[in-house]
């Protein structure tokens, strides 16, 4: 927490100036120092929460990352898979633009888009089981990024509920969180 002494004083912005500005930005650079530690600790908190699946939320997490990873997958890419389902307890009506805002910064934009879009080209797998139309990814046919999606779901997403696949912790994944979310 910052102290009083290190704080603007400012109580609206058009009243800021670039010394208070300058103390924010240091502020800033404190958050994003930590960014990774904030993503880790929110990943744990998918332990044990298995909303009606096989495999809890991490374990799913975990195992479509290790699938990526299993296939060569470049780094950028595992982290998006590891992080792909971060915002399901947060939002579920709308988890993928949790992970997507989390990683438009980090990654490059075919995987932001891939994450981002990764719900409804999922749905193809299960939505006609629940009266929903699972062709509904194809108003995305022809997108640059549509083959790339569609492979992540059907490669890595939709096969991750397996309680018998060998998957490693989250501290296997520590070092490309920290990696990809560290300071720039």
């Amino acid at each position: 927490m910052t102290d009083v002494a290190h704080r603007a004083t400012f109580t609206a912005m058009d009243h800021s100036t670039a010394e208070e500005w300058a103390v924010i930005a240091k502020e800033h650079d404190k958050l994003v120092d930590g960014l990774a530690d904030q993503i880790l600790d929110h990943l744990k908190l998918l332990d044990g929460d298995f909303g009606g699946f096989a495999v809890d939320r991490l374990t799913h997490s975990l195992q479509t990352a290790a699938r990526a990873e299993a296939d060569g997958q470049d780094d950028a890419y595992i982290v998006s898979a590891l992080l792909h389902d971060i915002g399901d307890t947060l939002a579920p009506s709308n988890h993928p633009d949790v992970a997507a805002s989390i990683l438009k910064a980090w990654v490059p934009e075919p995987y932001h888009w891939m994450v981002q879009h990764h719900g409804i080209f999922q749905g193809y797998y299960f939505w006609h089981h629940l009266g929903g139309n699972r062709d509904a990814r194809e108003e995305f046919r022809g997108h640059e990024h549509f083959e790339l999606t569609a492979e992540f779901c059907a490669r890595y997403d939709q096969v991750a509920f397996d309680p018998d696949y060998a998957t490693p912790p989250l501290e296997h994944y520590e070092p490309l969180v920290r990696d990809i979310f560290r300071h720039r």
